[in-house]
This record gives structure tokens, sequence and C-alpha cells, in this order.
């Protein structure tokens, strides 16, 4: 199965889902962060980053297109391309870069950078769900349907 789901009753919940995939993550992976606004991208984003060890804030990208988050084991950098006008914008921004160092890539937003970015590793779609959430993770690589599939035996 290359498709994990879950329902996420509050923000907490969403935090320690994140956490979770964090703790799976072992190597460079590219995920895409799909919902509406509010519908949690940023809260996940928070607890996969802080299961990679950040101890500190972590704030929304949306003004910045990146924040870049330098851990002891893999890097982490989280993008928001919701104020992108042209994917090109990410060729400016050094974006092939952040891409080519031992990081996770969180990318809010990724339909604004089409045509640039690479494939995902995990396509990750938020959805509301009456008041909570609804996570649901696909694998589109084989490094991301062992992470899918180590979330099904885990979850």
């Amino acid at each position: 199965m290359n498709e994990f789901s879950k329902n996420l009753v509050d923000q907490d919940a969403t935090v320690e889902m994140g956490k979770k995939l964090a703790l799976l993550l072992k190597r460079t992976t590219v995920i895409f962060l799909h919902g509406d606004l509010g519908a949690g991208k940023t809260t996940f984003s928070r607890g996969v980053i802080q299961g990679l060890g950040h101890s500190g804030n972590v704030k929304s990208p949306t003004y910045t297109l990146v924040e870049p988050y330098e851990l002891s084991g893999l890097n982490a950098y989280h993008f928001d391309l919701y104020r992108l006008a042209d994917p090109e914008e990410l060729e400016f921004m050094g974006f092939r870069d952040y891409l080519a160092q031992e990081a996770v890539c969180l990318i809010e937003w990724p339909e604004k950078g089409q045509g640039l970015l690479p494939e995902p590793d995990l396509d990750i779609e938020l959805q509301y769900l009456n008041e909570q959430r609804q996570i649901v993770i696909k694998a589109t690589t084989s490094q991301g349907e062992s992470v899918v599939q180590q979330l099904n035996e885990i979850m």
C-alpha cells in the first residue's frame, strides 16, 4: 500500500503526526504539502522540524519563501510558495542549492512551482473534516513507499 491516512483531532495531534513522520526520515526527502489555507500544513511542518531535532520556534515562511533549519542530523528547509508570482523565482532564490544538500524539504503550495520542482517522495494532503483534519500521505517514489509502509505498521 502506498498511502496512509489518519484523522487528526486537533493541532497537537497534527504536530505529533509530523514528529512521528520525522522519525522515519533517514535521508534527503522532498515532501509536498497540499491543503486549503488553515488546513494545518505549517502546523504539520512544525512537527516534522521538531521531530528532526529543532527545539526553537518554527515560523511560517510565507514572506521569506524559505526558512532553513540547520540540525545535527538532516537539515530541514520549509518552503511556502503561496506568494510566488512565477515559478522562475525559485531559480533566483537558489532553490536547487537546497535540494543538493542532505535535507528534508517541506514544500507548501507546490503547484506554484510547477515545472521547476522535483518529484516529491511524499505527497501530503491535509483536509478539513468537520472540526478535525484528515491527513493523507501518498508515496510517489520507492523511498516514499518505505516511509508509508513503516507508518502503516506503527500507526
